[in-house]
């Protein structure tokens, strides 16, 4: 290897880096004795150049052994994807769990092979979820039998794709070899499709996985990523009589990405798309996904749909007369509608404890179905959750209706299926939560002065100008679609940090000293014959000025050389705020550390009174704290002035009532954001603001 990142050229970084840490030792030391004894002498400069020449080799040395070794590229990818894909089996397998409605009863859904106009890949004929047989394999062994490894999953609303999807990735997970991709499933609505696949994966690993965008691009550039690609059928509105609309341009623009998405050379590179049935049915008039195996999940059949039934109600004499009616007529209107998965857990969930299941031989029709059973679904699946807070059915309908109008773009224009805590400041009117959250910058401001007692050393008028600039940005800076935030992330590899924070600790340190020394060499105090007292007093105040600046910078750095990069831990919603509030006051508190330190430091060896030096060491420490609360915890402040915005909407412990929403099994978690369990359950909601 003969790259900077070889064996050999790290073994002699290394031994570079040793010398010049001697000679930066021994310059150190010499120069420190020199100066306690009457300072530098004009004939030893030796002593004083050796310590940047050293310093600066150091630090060479550390960033050429920060690099990782070259050549190795697919083995590193290899042991990242270990890690992504213990990451995936946790996410993932609660995703399902929820999805199943916390029991653990599944149904096993068959799908079939759909004949297709596009070019097609070849696949079996048909297949089942689990427990596959030679003639209906599993849906691990369907996948892996189609060539090439590209599968499209189709299904009416509710018939159990993405619980499909779920299972092929935790089997593939469960089974997977040290060369395979680990699937990844991605919500479509994200994605701007300006930008090709490869990006949206590598955004996906780091907003909703934590990882680094260098290791999540290397994951992604070397093939460790299977993309499993969700809701086609919700990338364009519908049409006004509700049907899904044929030209579909963002659908389109997937479509024709995804066609051109390649893995290496000419193979067409392996995914899963879902997509219900209907929408992609509708795109058939111009090409659709190629090189794909189209697989749409079946009915289920009405044995399966009793013994489900029959298994969840424990026996009941209540459902009784409804199981009856289902085994008598196999076919008839209410077996064809209790056909899909999704109506099957609505009806256990509903009729669990109470009621007479008997009442759906009333409502025979879809439509009339699903009003009857989401009504009631609610009161039903928070009845036996633990309420700390005792929530009430009808509030909690109330602010899940409210929470479906962020959903919908109705106060951003922006649909989504994604409920972020730190982007649903708009609901709340835009102009009032940018008011809000300006007020807040400003009493920030004025907070701060109290606390650190300076406020007697500005002018009035200059501390409410000053009030009143972070407030004015604080409104201006707001924006309804928020890059990605800053995250707190405590590395484990705390000895690279150090060692970042040392080298750049040793250059500060280097540059303050020898800009104090050089200061006084100017001024005519170390050289001018009979001030041997001078000369020492002032070179030991610039070596204690530049060793303080140096110790401030390399703690600073030590500190923040990770503290807002991306994360590697999986995100969740509440924590995104918390790691915003302290990456904000970390911020500004190393920030003013460095100007506070250093000014101190200054003012002392200047004989300054104290006064002054107090208001440069609080200035410094006040400049932090602003640059921390008032610019770096934009999303947080944001977050605090949406729910003052929201009082009597919304509660004002959003985020403790969305966690408990997702253990009573009305939403569901998606990386660093809350979703509803099922689109229906949404769709219903956003018609009904009432119980």
């Amino acid at each position: 290897m003969v790259g900077l990142g070889g064996r050999r050229h790290r073994r002699m970084w290394q031994f570079i880096g040793g010398v010049c840490l001697v000679l930066i030792v021994a310059s150190a030391t010499f120069t420190v004795r020199q100066l306690l004894h009457g300072g530098l002498k004009a004939d030893e400069p030796a002593g004083l150049l050796a310590l940047p020449v050293g310093v600066i080799g150091f630090v060479a040395a550390v960033l050429a052994l920060r690099r990782p070794i070259e050549g190795n590229d697919a083995e590193l990818a290899r042991g990242w994807a270990r890690t992504l894909a213990r990451q995936i089996e946790t996410s993932e397998g609660m995703v399902r769990r929820q999805l199943l409605g916390a029991d653990t009863k599944r149904i096993n859904l068959a799908y079939i092979l759909s004949p297709s106009t596009d070019r097609a890949a070849s696949a079996p004929a048909a297949g089942r979820t689990f427990d596959g047989t030679d003639t209906l394999p599993g849906v691990l062994d369907y996948y892996k039998s189609t060539r090439p490894r590209r599968l499209v999953i189709t299904g009416a609303a509710g018939a159990g794709k993405t619980v499909l999807a779920l299972e092929l990735m935790l089997t593939l997970i469960e089974n997977r070899a040290e060369d395979d991709p680990v699937p990844v499933r991605i919500p479509l609505g994200q994605w701007d499709t300006t930008q090709p696949l490869t990006t949206l994966l590598a955004e996906r690993l780091t907003d909703a996985y934590d990882w680094p965008p260098k290791l999540a691009a290397g994951l992604v550039h070397q093939g460790m990523v299977l993309p499993v690609l969700d809701g086609l059928d919700e990338m364009d509105p519908l049409r006004d009589d509700e049907t899904p609309d044929p030209d579909a341009p963002r659908a389109r623009a997937v479509l024709e990405a995804l066609n051109a998405y390649m893995n290496g050379g000419l193979d067409a590179g392996p995914l899963v798309l879902i997509c219900r049935t209907a929408h992609y049915d509708a795109l058939a008039p111009g090409p659709r996904l190629t090189d794909a195996a189209h697989v749409s999940i079946a009915p289920v059949d009405t044995e399966h749909a009793i013994t489900y039934l029959r298994t969840r109600a424990g026996n009941s004499p209540r459902w009784q007369l409804l199981l009856d009616h289902l085994h008598a007529q196999p076919t008839g209107p209410l077996a064809t509608v209790l056909s899909t998965p999704w109506r099957l857990c609505l009806t256990a969930t509903v009729y669990y404890s109470t009621g007479d299941p008997a009442e759906l031989l009333q409502h025979p029709t879809a439509v009339d179905l699903d009003q009857h059973l989401l009504a009631r679904y609610i009161p039903a699946s928070t009845a036996h959750a633990p309420k700390p807070l005792q929530y009430r059915p009808e509030d909690i309908h109330r602010w899940l209706h409210h929470l479906t109008l962020h959903l919908n773009g109705t106060a951003t224009g922006i649909p989504s299926t994604d409920i972020s805590l730190h982007s649903l400041w708009p609901l709340a009117g835009p102009i009032s939560v940018r008011i809000t959250d300006a007020n807040l910058a400003a009493l920030a401001v004025v907070a701060t002065n109290s606390t650190l007692g300076i406020s007697h050393l500005i002018p009035t008028v200059a501390n409410l100008a000053i009030a009143f600039t972070f407030g004015a940005a604080a409104f201006l800076r707001a924006s309804p679609t928020p890059g990605r935030l800053t995250r707190f992330r405590p590395r484990a590899r705390l000895s690279a940090q150090l060692m970042v924070g040392l080298s750049v600790g040793l250059l500060a340190c280097t540059a303050a000293f020898l800009a104090a020394y050089m200061a006084h060499l100017n001024a005519n105090i170390v050289f001018v014959a009979g001030s041997e007292t001078a000369a020492g007093s002032g070179g030991q105040a610039a070596l204690t000025v530049g060793i303080g600046t140096g110790l401030t910078a390399a703690l600073t750095a030590a500190l923040t050389v990770r503290l807002t990069g991306e994360p590697t831990d999986v995100a969740s919603p509440r924590v995104i705020i918390r790691d915003d509030i302290i990456c904000g006051l970390a911020v500004g508190l190393a920030a003013g550390c460095t100007v506070a330190v250093p000014a101190a430091l200054t003012f002392t060896f200047a004989h300054t009174s104290v006064s002054v030096l107090q208001l440069g060491l609080l200035a410094g420490l006040w400049a932090g704290l602003m640059v921390g609360v008032a610019y770096r915890m934009a999303a947080a402040r944001r977050y605090g002035a949406f729910l003052l915005c929201s009082r009597g909407q919304l509660p004002f412990r959003l985020a403790v009532f969305l966690d408990w929403a997702v253990t009573a099994g009305l939403l569901r978690y998606s990386g660093p954001a809350y979703q509803f369990r099922h689109r229906e359950l949404q769709q219903w909601l956003t018609q009904h603001p009432h119980p």
